[in-house]
Formats: structure tokens, C-alpha cells, sequence
């Protein structure tokens, strides 16, 4: 069975405005609204690829309500806990001539609602089980909540997936996860240099390996990626061809299609090309990937 936690997940509120101008009132051209979050995201094109999952973590309000509907209306599981003060967070996008977020804040989570997910965790996953921790976490969290999980797990043997930041990410590196996915700037930032090369991130990937990781998968938007793996190959690719639509999910997908290829193949080389093929398709996409747009460019790609 696969997890995905999301300690903070959204509703996405994306608004198309003409000609966008502060201090007047702007009419939309256009309106969407989606179930967000990164392992919200990560559970929405492993069930377009195919796999089930289950998503956890943390919702609240009437914003919670619509979260879960919209993920159970795609036929997705969730089991998320819901928490009595404050409400989920609503991010809103403005698309115009340039575009800006405004990011929610998200519900109130205290100690007994950490330690209710923790116990769920570590009573319900088994042997094989694959764990996926991805995004921020609220600020009432503490910097260690994805390692405190993966100390709890230790032992059961579960394939943990970690797409995290920082103290975030650094923090879990002794529990030797399965794979950990920083993008090449968030790499950069954790030992403080500028990946900008394909040969850069090989080299510092490997450092987070000698931390403890299995395997490193670093994204570069359009540079392609970088896979150093467990056996110690050293994988590389351009990206895909094709026009860049919207970047938000990219990353998310690249981690589903991962698990997808390496649950298909149990091969690395192919869960690296279908985890860059995932993520291309739904960059070039206005919504997440669907299996159609992976196999489109999966049979074009080296």
C-alpha cells in the first residue's frame, strides 16, 4: 500500500485577470479550483498512473470538507484528521501579466493531533508499505516532525520517500530513506553552492547519499534530472521537449511517476524515466498528469 502525508494541504485557487491592476476592481476570465498540497499532488497522478493510495494528514473547516470531496470525487482514498480550530488553507493564484500567490496559513494542529497521525502510522503500515512525506509543514510543527516519523517506523521496513527542504530534509537523512527528491536549488541550499550543471548535482547528490539517503533523485526543471542510485549508478537526462504550461506539480509528479515505474519494473533506469516523463507531462499541462500524456512522451524519450 502506499501513503502520502500532507501536514498541510490546500484548496488551490487559481484566477485568470486581463490586465491586472491593484487598487481596482478585476473581473476573472477564468477560475479553477483544485485539492492541493505535494503529497495531495502525488496522490492524484499515482492514481492517474494506475496505483491506489491513501492520503494523510491534516484538515479543518468547511475548506477541509471540499478538500476531501474533491479527492474522493477522483476516486482517491483519504483519511485525513480533522482538527477543531481554524480552517485549511485556501492559496489563491492570480495569473496576468505576471503571476503572484498568496498562500493560506492552514488549521491549528496541537499535540494530540500530531501524536494521532504518528500512531495511525505506525500501527497501520507494514513490511513493503511505501511512505510518501512530502512538502512544509505548519509552523506549529516542529523541523523534526518527518524524522520523529520515520524513528517511529524504524524496523517495519517501509520505503520512505522524502520531498522536503532543508532542516526538513537533513533531518531524516540518518533514517535512510528510499529516496529523497530535492530539486537543484533546494540542493544547492543545503550545502550552500549553485548547482546550475547536471555534473554539480551528481556531486552533491552523492554527498546527501554519504548522510545516509538510498537514492537521490535531483529535478532541474529544464536541464532535466539526475538519479544517483542505491547500487551506485549515476543516471542522467534532458528533459522531455515540449511547452512549459504550468510548473506547479511538476515535482510531485515526478515522485509518483517514480514509485509508479520502480512498482512497475523494479528497475531504477525505468522508474527514472517515468518519474521525468511524469513530471514533464504535467508541466506541459494545464492540470496533473494523466497516464496518456506519460506514455505520449515516454515513447519518445531516451
Amino acid at each position: 500500500m502506499i501513503y502520502t502525508v500532507t501536514f498541510n494541504p490546500s484548496l488551490d485557487y487559481i484566477v485568470t485577470v486581463d490586465d491586472f491592476q491593484t487598487g481596482k476592481v478585476n473581473r476573472t476570465r477564468e477560475e479553477k479550483v483544485f485539492a492541493g498540497g505535494k503529497g495531495v499532488n502525488v496522490s492524484i497522478v499515482l492514481k492517474n498512473l494506475g496505483y491506489e493510495s491513501t492520503a494523510l494528514g491534516y484538515t479543518a473547516g468547511f475548506t477541509g470538507d471540499e478538500i476531501n470531496r474533491i479527492l474522493k470525487e477522483k476516486g482517491i482514498n483519504t483519511n485525513f484528521k480533522k482538527v477543531k480550530e481554524g480552517i485549511s488553507r485556501i492559496n489563491v493564484k492570480l495569473k496576468s501579466s505576471e503571476e503572484s500567490e498568496i498562500n493560506g496559513q492552514g488549521p491549528a494542529i496541537n499535540s494530540d493531533d500530531v501524536e494521532y497521525l504518528y500512531s495511525k502510522l505506525e500501527k497501520e503500515l507494514k513490511k513493503d508499505d511505501i511512505l510518501v512525506l512530502a512538502g512544509s509543514i505548519p509552523d506549529v510543527m516542529s523541523q523534526e516532525s518527518y524524522s520523529d516519523i520515520m524513528k517511529r517506523l524504524m524496523g517495519k521496513n517501509v520505503k520512505i520517500v522524502v520531498d522536503a527542504t532543508r532542516d526538513l530534509l537533513v533531518n531524516v537523512l540518518k533514517y535512510h530513506p528510499f529516496l529523497v527528491k530535492p530539486n537543484n536549488h533546494e540542493l544547492g541550499e543545503i550545502f550552500g553552492v549553485e548547482i546550475n550543471s547536471r555534473s554539480k548535482a551528481a556531486e552533491y547528490g552523492k554527498k546527501l547519499q554519504e548522510k545516509g539517503a538510498e537514492n537521490v533523485l535531483v529535478s532541474m526543471a529544464g536541464k532535466g534530472a539526475v538519479l544517483i542510485t542505491k547500487d551506485g549508478k549515476v543516471l542522467e537526462s534532458d528533459a522531455p521537449k515540449g511547452r512549459v504550461v504550468n510548473s506547479v506539480g511538476a515535482g510531485d509528479s515526478m515522485v509518483a511517476g517514480f514509485i509508479a515505474g520502480f512498482l512497475n519494473h523494479n528497475d531504477y533506469e525505468e522508474a527514472f524515466k517515468m518519474g521525468l516523463c511524469t513530471g514533464s507531462a504535467s508541466a506541459f499541462s494545464e492540470e496533473l498528469a494523466t497516464m496518456e500524456d506519460v506514455e505520449r512522451l515516454m515513447s519518445v524519450q531516451k
